[in-house]
């Protein structure tokens, strides 16, 4: 992709907002609506995680029947993420968006109607297909109407989806003692039904971008089941059936990317994108940060509770300091970005956030503080809230508008198998230095060379950040 050879900008800051700095009122009535469905997909998630237990003991299940709820709601996503590109060219976004929205809110609406644990798998099944197509549709719908503002506007319009794992845990404690479980579910109709009703009104139509595009249905009978098989042999590394599932995916995989290689733009994923500098450094600094975040969440928790014998409220309550750091950082982005650069800001955000995780290593080493800790992790969240919106908004802004909808199902695959990977290696890490420590149990010293590994997480990010363009409106397409 060829880009602008347009100046750097100045240094020094205008003395006041030009027209072209100025966002459009539509702008904001959008950006609204399409974060309705994340936050309504993350509250979903939190709840459901936290009514496990009550969904084994009612349904009469097993454990491992139950756990499906949540695995087989993760596998249909996987199977339609690779859909959404084709879809949203064939279809348009508006008329996807609603679709999807409201299929999410009816098969919520089946999950809590559910009487058996059969019938609840297969509704969370239908709302996973549903989601897949959903999550990723945000940020391309942000990017088609805020162009090179899409950090701005991401950086206020993201903080609101930030409170729905903070403010799931509450609902659902307050449902599961005064209700039962259906009525986590039935949470998402409101939500729902207030999502269409704003989509249908306020969305601008899209009719006009709608290409008959060929469906590859050989690259998605090699890609989709490729993506589930490997996101399942990742959760299922340990065991046999994982080691199979991850060969299989990975033999899918693989040969859908020579399939691809050879149909050029008319796969279903054009493997160009990953060619030009800017949208390749983008996707890499999304898959390296993606798993850092959950090697994070995977890490911490299990180091206050097993390492330093905190309790599970005790955990939590450290573990908000880093949501709310997120939440602190993500108003600034749009300023940020916009005096010191994408680069800067993403790059600098991977520093701050390995500079909150260097402490840890200490207190393995020496004593754990509770005060040390919650700083830290503050800190961390700061730094790790600055990393994923500049980066993004360069991979849209790299590519020519009608072809954000296959760019945006690239980078999202990108983003959704860092986690897995990253959480992976990190869980063998750990399990081989408590090996290694010859306890029966894990201790605090268990975790020296899991902090290690999470550091250099850290700098791989921070190289692939420091790939990033410096201004975002030099990455746009000529």
């Amino acid at each position: 992709m060829r880009l602008r050879s347009s100046p750097p900008r100045a240094q020094a800051a205008p003395s006041g907002p030009d027209a072209s700095d100025r966002i459009d009122p539509q702008v904001w009535r959008v950006a609204v609506v399409v974060f309705l469905g994340p936050f309504m997909t993350q509250l979903d998630s939190t709840v459901v995680n936290l009514s496990l237990s009550a969904i084994h003991q009612d349904l009469h299940a097993s454990i491992s029947a139950t756990q499906w709820v949540v695995s087989g709601y993760l596998l249909a996503l996987a199977l339609m993420l690779p859909m959404s590109g084709w879809l949203v060219d064939r279809v348009g976004a508006k008329r996807l968006y609603l679709a999807c929205f409201s299929a999410f809110t009816l098969t919520s609406l089946l999950c809590g109607a559910s009487r058996t644990i059969d019938e609840l798998v297969c509704a969370r099944v239908l709302q996973g297909m549903a989601g897949g197509i959903l999550a990723p549709m945000t940020q391309m719908m942000m990017a088609r109407v805020a162009g090179r503002h899409m950090a701005r506007v991401m950086g206020y319009t993201v903080t609101p989806v930030l409170i729905a794992p903070i403010l799931g845990p509450v609902l659902a404690g307050a449902i599961l003692k005064y209700a039962s479980w259906p009525w986590l579910f039935f949470l998402n109709l409101p939500i729902g039904v207030l999502g269409v009703g704003l989509a249908a009104a306020l969305l601008p139509s899209d009719a006009s971008t709608i290409r008959k595009r060929p469906f590859d249905l050989l690259g998605f009978a090699l890609i989709a089941p490729g993506l589930a098989s490997f996101l399942y042999g990742l959760e299922l590394a340990t065991h046999r059936q994982g080691g199979a599932a991850l060969l299989a995916g990975v033999a899918l995989v693989a040969v859908f990317i020579w399939h691809a290689r050879h149909k050029a733009g008319a796969a279903l994923i054009d493997l160009r994108l990953f060619r030009g500098r800017v949208f390749g450094a983008a996707a890499t600094t999304q898959f390296w940060a993606n798993g850092l975040a959950f090697s994070r969440q995977f890490l911490i928790p299990l180091y206050l509770i097993s390492g330093c014998g905190l309790s599970a409220p005790a955990a939590g309550w450290t573990m908000a300091a880093m949501g709310f750091g997120m939440m602190c950082s993500f108003p600034m982005l749009g300023t940020l970005t916009e005096k010191f650069g994408c680069r800067a800001v993403s790059a600098g955000g991977s520093f701050l956030a390995m500079l909150g995780m260097l402490p840890f290593l200490w207190m393995v080493h020496s004593q754990y503080s509770p005060t040390l800790a919650a700083v830290c992790l503050f800190i961390t969240g700061i730094g790790q809230g600055t990393i994923n919106i500049p980066s993004v908004s360069a991979a849209y802004a790299s590519v020519a508008r009608d072809r954000l909808a296959v760019a945006n199902t690239a980078i999202n695959i990108v983003q959704r198998l860092g986690g897995p990977v990253a959480v992976t290696v990190m869980a063998i890490v750990m399990s081989l230095a408590q090996t290694q420590t010859q306890q029966a149990s894990v201790d605090a010293h268990s975790f020296m060379t899991p902090f290690a590994l999470l550091i250099a997480l850290n700098l791989l990010v921070f190289a692939a950040a420091c790939r990033l363009p410096v201004w975002i409106h030099q990455a746009e397409a000529a």
